[in-house]
């Protein structure tokens, strides 16, 4: 499932229901199913990815942020209203397993942990295996790509999970 961003303040909040096996989960604390993700990206013309837990994918948006930096480290940010227009296709059988997104520059992979090194090597590989289904390049190369044209942040550093996003220019996965 993919959001679209189209016009308004940035959503920071994307998600669909949890997993069955998790059980009742609150969206405050970011996970594979997305919830409060806090990614500044997120703006007018970003595209972003959710896997899909439960029939129908139970769909939440929210969390207006007229601007934060990377690294939420508060709680806050500058909250505003929302308004805006979302495009919400279905595209079955993607195998992903966190939120990804695009934006017009870029393919962004995210990941949350308790544990923040977890979290960088959640998103490290998924955008290791992004690349090798966008490329075909093997694993290695993937890899190697990452280490000289990815950058990685930190997306936040609250909610109990931290976040890590790995950003890379979609330019470097152009075909030679």
């Amino acid at each position: 499932m993919g959001t679209h961003a189209q016009s308004g303040p940035v959503l920071r909040h994307h998600g669909v229901a949890p997993p069955p096996a998790l059980g009742r989960a609150n969206s405050i604390v970011p996970r594979a199913f997305g919830g409060n993700i806090d990614n500044k990206h997120f703006g007018a013309g970003a595209i972003v990815h959710l896997p899909v837990f439960n029939p129908g994918g139970l769909l939440s948006v929210g969390d207006g942020h007229a601007l934060q930096g990377d690294g939420e480290v508060c709680l806050t940010a500058i909250e505003t209203a929302l308004a805006g227009t979302l495009r919400i296709p279905l595209a079955k059988n993607t195998g992903i397993a966190w939120p990804w997104a695009e934006t017009p520059s870029h393919v962004i992979t995210m990941a949350f942990d308790p544990d923040l090194d977890l979290a960088a090597a959640s998103a490290l590989r998924e955008m290791i295996a992004l690349i090798e289904r966008a490329t075909g390049l093997s694993a290695a190369d993937a890899y190697s790509l990452c280490s000289i044209a990815a950058d990685m942040h930190v997306t936040q550093l609250v909610n109990l999970h931290k976040g890590i996003h790995v950003m890379l220019a979609k330019s470097a996965l152009q075909k030679a």
